[in-house]
């Protein structure tokens, strides 16, 4: 399709803001239901976005990654996140399973094959997808590339991260007695599982409040806030994985990453994302060599960050001619 795509999009560099012309909710076993949408082109070719998290949701700017007039384009929300139900459930919720529920809703919207763009976690069960199923994988496109390793996860919960917001990492770890520090994750695992919702609610204040400070490479207004459902059921699930490895083996995404062989992608990683350090999207692509290394030099981990905007957008648009 011949298509300006430049006189198209916003002053941001996003497309326009459109609504879904489809949306439903998807039986996927185990008693979860997805939410899922559709919009853009109802012909186009399929594209499929990935939230992060674990228990993040789809937004409606994540929508406005894709040319609408080329793709048609699929969000959704994972088990136990956003509008899916139950919400914030981590009974019956693996990476496994959430592969297997992508593949429904591919086989449900009957689509072929779709690229697939994810984020953060969303960029490791788009690498899980792709490596179980690389026939229905058109093309991937990462951002911050998180490979759920245990190196990575202790980066952010242990050592590393810490060592760069210090006033911030004080904050995280105040709340836990001494004797449990060892092993962060855990120690608000179990507070985050407490039957009193009083400390569940606070534990995922702090545990949201230090991730929120780490997303942006420039500083940001943070609030105090009582989390909403929304960022409880995204501490939960979040700790529900990594105090299980991300139900993977580990080091399993980068071990198997020969299985993409024949499918192009592009990771696009913030020079300065303290979340998910370039590292992981460099030996990556070292193994993975139809993958190209784009990195953004004035961003860190946020996909709303002007840099990673341009360049997530200008991935999806050069993946038009497949």
């Amino acid at each position: 399709m011949n298509l300006d795509t430049q006189s198209q999009q916003t002053s941001n560099g996003l497309y326009p803001s459109l609504q879904p012309h489809r949306t439903g909710m998807l039986a996927v076993g185990d008693g979860h239901e997805i939410y899922w949408e559709v919009c853009g082109n109802p012909e186009g070719a399929p594209a499929v976005f990935l939230h992060g998290g674990p228990g993040g949701s789809c937004q409606p700017d994540h929508r406005r990654l894709f040319d609408p007039e080329h793709y048609r384009i699929v969000l959704f929300d994972q088990r136990g996140s956003g509008r899916s139900l139950p919400k914030g459930s981590i009974e019956n919720n693996t990476t496994a399973h959430l592969v297997a529920d992508m593949e429904l809703l591919r086989q449900h919207l009957q689509i072929e094959n779709w690229l697939i763009l994810g984020g953060s976690w969303g960029a490791a069960l788009a690498l899980a997808y792709a490596q179980v199923f690389p026939q229905c994988t058109r093309a991937l496109v990462l951002r911050g590339t998180f490979s759920a390793r245990q190196a990575e996860v202790d980066w952010l919960y242990k050592f590393g991260a810490s060592a760069l917001f210090p006033e911030e990492w004080q904050k995280f770890i105040g709340p836990i007695p001494h004797d449990e520090r060892d092993d962060l994750v855990a120690a608000y695992h179990r507070r985050l599982m407490d039957p009193d919702e009083s400390v569940q609610r606070e534990a995922a204040r702090t545990w949201c409040a230090w991730e929120s400070a780490l997303l942006t490479m420039r500083p940001r207004n943070t609030r105090g806030f009582a989390p909403t459902a929304g960022e409880l059921a995204l501490a939960r699930i979040e700790a529900h994985y990594f105090v299980n490895g991300s139900f993977m083996k580990d080091g399993q995404l980068l071990d198997n990453a020969g299985k993409l062989a024949e499918i192009p992608g592009i990771a696009v990683q913030g020079r300065y994302d303290v979340i998910t350090p370039p590292r992981t999207a460099h030996e990556l692509c070292q193994i993975w060599r139809k993958c190209r290394l784009e990195i953004v030099a004035d961003a860190g981990h946020a996909t709303s960050e002007p840099g990673i905007v341009a360049a997530l957008v200008k991935a999806t648009d050069g993946f038009r001619s497949l």
